[in-house]
């Protein structure tokens, strides 16, 4: 258990260190920065929502081909 702990922290040291020094030395300003990161979530949210309207519809059509289908106890 200690061990996993410390590589939890470990994990969080070295993101939030990350961070900062991208932060600090990125080449664009702060708002540029923001506004980048915005954009970047804002494409995946979207790419996520239409991955999942896709699978729901996949998983939807197996269903009701599984509903459909009759069953082999009532074909007896």
């Amino acid at each position: 258990m200690r061990k996993f702990i410390s590589l939890i922290m470990g994990v969080l040291i070295g993101g939030g260190l990350g961070a900062l020094l991208v932060t600090l030395f990125s080449p664009v300003s702060a708002d540029e920065f923001r506004a980048n990161l915005k954009a970047h979530y804002d494409r995946a949210m979207a790419a996520a929502q239409v991955a999942s309207a896709k699978r729901r519809a996949e998983l939807e059509a197996e269903l009701k081909a599984m509903h459909d289908k009759p069953s082999e106890d009532n074909a007896n």
